[in-house]
């Protein structure tokens, strides 16, 4: 029996179905420091979503992790889009990020992040394909890029993927829970790995030429970065889990070391200490961390517009304290100043900024796609 999902009529993509569906989903008011919001369901009956994207018709894809790539378009028909690759859906592995390049409009190109099954195992690759007309199929998929070699166990893939203001794709791989690999650059985990659009190696990054470097890489010494985006002056940041404490926002500048599992400010889960302490020399330090842990996923900077008050703040997903920390970013520095927490917050995977202004985010554990505005005369 296919899955139900619902779609709320009244949000501003003017969502609606042609066929009959449960009632419509009621929008909250919720209060955060920016006075009231109103939440609203997008789409429920999600299983394990990932990852959104937005085209430029007003329609969006979302991604599920066992491997289903759903295309919304804009009067609300759903489909599961085919010619998705093969999957390793297990454990954190999976369908995992999606991204809508700028030029979609003219080349119909999206690329898909995805446990990708391997001899010795599986691990992070990139994919690109056209989306067909109607939204319906991925077709020329190929993948243009994968994290070797590959290892065993279901953990640890980091897995976003930004285009950055140069052109380049930057995505994020985490160390497969083999925790040296971060720090040994002759394979491509706990990493951020920049390629050109068809997956080539540019001659800038900092590790070509070096003997035995894997060359796309650009940052290492990271443990499981699941969020990325980039600020209003273009740069790059990501967000990474730390073990017992210690995740970690990082201001992403090529050719640094990050330090796990080095340096660390968490510790094993059994209690013992990581490496070598908080610092040494040559390994950057993050701008914020978060100790107890709140296993942070999707980021966004918020821009101007519906949330004045937060614009150019960080708001950053968690999936163990069901909440949206909102974190305040001024001269480099970083400190979180709010932490939203709803009955909708609950394992937020992802959050994005829409083309309308509003918060965005996919909530795991409700299985929903929400949408966050300031509360009509809030």
């Amino acid at each position: 029996m296919p899955r139900l999902f619902r779609f709320l009529p009244s949000i501003a993509l003017g969502l609606a179905l042609g066929l009959a569906v449960a009632a419509p989903l009621a929008a909250e008011i919720r209060q955060t420091d920016a006075g009231a919001v109103e939440i609203t369901p997008v789409v429920d009956g999600l299983e394990t979503p990932w990852s959104l994207g937005f085209l430029p018709d007003g329609g969006f894809l979302i991604t599920e992790r066992d491997g289903v790539l759903l295309h919304i378009a804009p009067d609300g028909t759903r489909q599961s889009v085919g010619g998705v690759p093969e999957v390793a859906a297990s454990g954190q592995g999976g369908l995992l990020d999606v991204l809508v390049p700028r030029d979609f409009a003219q080349t119909r190109q999206i690329y898909l992040t995805y446990a990708r099954p391997q001899q010795r195992g599986a691990n992070t690759a990139l994919a690109r394909g056209l989306l067909s007309a109607d939204g319906g199929l991925l077709e020329n998929v190929s993948t243009i890029w994968e994290a070797a070699p590959g290892f065993s166990g279901g953990r640890h893939f980091g897995s976003r993927i930004v285009e950055g203001r140069d052109g380049l794709l930057y995505l994020t791989t985490g160390d497969r829970g083999t925790r040296p690999s971060a720090q040994d650059v002759t394979n491509d985990n706990g990493a951020v790995i920049r390629v050109m659009r068809d997956g080539s190696i540019p001659a800038s990054n900092p590790l070509v030429g070096q003997e035995g470097a894997r060359p796309g890489i650009f940052t290492w010494g990271h443990r499981n970065p699941q969020g990325a985006a980039l600020d209003a002056e273009g740069r790059l940041w990501t967000v990474e889990h730390g073990a017992r404490g210690g995740d970690e926002v990082n201001l992403i500048e090529g050719g640094t070391n990050y330090g796990w599992p080095t340096i660390s400010y968490g510790r094993h889960y059994s209690g013992l200490r990581i490496g070598d302490g908080t610092e040494a020399p040559g390994l950057a330090q993050p701008r914020h961390y978060w100790d107890p842990s709140i296993a942070p996923s999707g980021m966004a900077f918020v821009g101007n517009g519906m949330f004045d008050g937060w614009a150019g703040d960080i708001l950053v997903g968690s999936l163990n304290s069901d909440l949206i920390s909102r974190l305040d970013v001024k001269g480099g520095q970083v400190r979180e100043v709010e932490r939203i927490e709803t009955d909708e917050t609950s394992r937020v995977r992802d959050v994005r900024i829409g083309p309308d202004g509003a918060v965005w985010f996919l909530s795991e554990g409700n299985g929903t796609l929400y949408r966050m505005r300031v509360a009509p005369g809030g």
